[in-house]
């Protein structure tokens, strides 16, 4: 088994707690409801959202794949650090044992947020993850995320 890693940045002009609340705490509800192609729904299978907690998400028309388990690893409501497993689901793509994501959102200097994001893979047997193989997964998400700011920006009283 290797164990890819990889990071990113995204700032926005939303404050950590809001964009937190949003993206995070309300995202099972929010990001169906407004990105519906990325995801068409969110449920709990074994617990409420806290650390140990098992979702599945089932994922919009027109994605490659259908469905993902995740397993909530950490949730850090005063330092706005989320952290969540793939466990389950053809995202997997046979390769991968898992998918973990660290996300961390810090207060910027322009009085928004910076969104730092970690990514390990942890592939089967000696399968190489090159960056491009993930290319697409991380556009997804940073589109979700840019989602989430827009409709936070157009709706300032959301959160």
């Amino acid at each position: 088994m290797g164990v890819f890693t990889y990071e990113s940045e995204v700032v926005t002009t939303i404050p950590p707690a809001k964009m937190f609340k949003a993206c995070i705490l309300d995202g099972d509800k929010l990001i169906p409801k407004i990105v519906p192609q990325a995801f068409r729904s969110v449920e709990y299978i074994e617990g409420n959202g806290e650390p140990g907690s098992i979702k599945k998400v089932t994922f919009g028309e027109g994605s490659q794949f259908d469905y993902m388990k995740q397993k909530v690893e950490a949730l850090d409501k005063e330092n706005f650090v989320y952290s969540y497993s793939v466990i389950e689901g053809d995202a997997l793509m046979n390769i991968l044992e898992k998918i973990t994501y660290e996300t961390k959102l810090e207060p910027s200097a322009a009085g928004g947020s910076v969104c730092k994001t970690t990514s390990k893979y942890y592939t089967i047997g000696d399968f190489e993850l090159k960056e491009e193989g993930i290319k697409a997964g991380k556009e997804k998400a940073l589109g979700m995320f840019k989602a989430v700011e827009a409709y936070l920006l157009a709706n300032p009283d959301a959160y």
